[in-house]
């Protein structure tokens, strides 16, 4: 089932890829009452971006959503890393398109993810519930009930081939640490679970 911390205002922003998690937010808040912006970043990195974009665009416009679209024409300097200097670039544009709340859809395999690799370098660190602007409702939701939402409601998704290569740091810990964790802790994703909780009641 899809949980929602706290309250998402009326008004929202939602940043969406195409991708499983953002789509399945999207047609998750379209359907309660919600005025929605979507906003969309194209990274500029050939016909998956594109096809991308068409897909979101596709959506919005069959559900009369409003929809922003970035579009980026740089190529990231030499020796920056490319997936730090895209993410840099695609809040840049989130937060010149649009001044109220943003909804990001981080969920609970992402929190522990992070939190095994903070953990792993000294500290472990949660993904916050709010940040700036950005909000994240869906932090206690796993993965697999994003997945579910879209076979169930077809909602249309596409996937970032770039998903897969481990070459990039969160890639490698999504398949390879993963599996060895839950394996080891199979329990892993309830403890994260509660400290997510343990720590908005703080912030509340």
């Amino acid at each position: 089932m899809i949980k929602i911390l706290g309250k998402v205002p009326s008004n929202i922003g939602v940043a969406v890829s195409g991708g499983i998690d953002s789509m399945a937010m999207l047609d998750f808040l379209r359907r309660g009452n919600h005025k929605i912006t979507a906003l969309h970043y194209n990274h500029g990195t050939g016909q998956y971006a594109d096809d991308a974009e068409k897909l979101v665009n596709d959506y919005c416009t069959k559900n009369n959503i409003s929809l922003i679209i970035g579009r980026n024409e740089e190529e990231p300097p030499a020796g920056v890393s490319r997936e730090n200097w895209w993410r840099g670039k695609r809040y840049e544009f989130f937060e010149e398109s649009y001044k109220g709340q943003i909804a990001m859809a981080h969920h609970l395999d992402d929190c522990v993810e992070g939190w095994i690799f903070s953990s792993l370098n000294g500290k472990g660190r949660l993904i916050p519930h709010m940040r700036d602007q950005f909000i994240r409702p869906f932090l206690t939701t796993e993965k697999s009930e994003f997945t579910l939402w879209c076979v169930r409601k077809g909602v249309p998704t596409i996937d970032d081939p770039s998903n897969s290569d481990t070459r990039y740091r969160r890639n490698y810990i999504r398949h390879v640490l993963m599996p060895h964790a839950i394996e080891v802790n199979p329990g892993i994703k309830k403890t994260v679970r509660k400290l997510l909780l343990k720590a908005i009641e703080k912030i509340d």
